[in-house]
């Protein structure tokens, strides 16, 4: 009887280089053609009564805030607020109304500070704050006619 030759069987061994390789173009890909999420955002929505004017309307050129030199603030010859007062909330509650119908008519702005000559700075910065508060920024000093 003749003996066969035995082969001696090779181990297969999985080449994982190739496959190495298509996981990372298959990564690439998925990350380049994916689409970023987008976070979640506030519902843009306008509220009553701040509807934006189609033509420019005529308005006063600007406002004028006169100080006493008791303090007393007059604005556009109406005597508002507390003269002893430093809050100034009426004063306030105005020019934030008047910024907004400058804004929904497409001007700007203007307040013309006139304060006396007596008048304690404190006072003058009280004003100029309460300017700053309603978002004001185009504030201009004049001075005060003698009656």
């Amino acid at each position: 009887m003749r003996r066969r030759k035995t082969r001696q069987h090779q181990a297969v061994e999985m080449q994982m280089t190739p496959m190495i390789d298509m996981v990372f173009l298959l990564l690439v890909f998925f990350m380049v053609s994916a689409k970023p999420v987008q976070p979640e955002r506030d519902i843009p929505m306008g509220l009553p009564g701040q509807v934006a004017q189609e033509e420019a309307i005529n308005m006063p050129d600007e406002t004028r805030i006169v100080i006493e030199a008791n303090g007393q603030v007059v604005l556009n010859e109406r005597r508002i607020d507390q003269p002893s007062g430093s809050a100034l909330p009426e004063l306030r509650a105005l020019l934030i109304r008047y910024r907004q119908s400058a804004e929904n008519a497409r001007t700007e702005a203007l307040v013309t500070l006139a304060p006396h000559d007596e008048v304690p700075h404190q006072r003058l910065v009280d004003v100029l704050n309460a300017c700053a508060e309603a978002g004001i920024g185009s504030v201009s000093l004049a001075a005060t006619s003698d009656e």
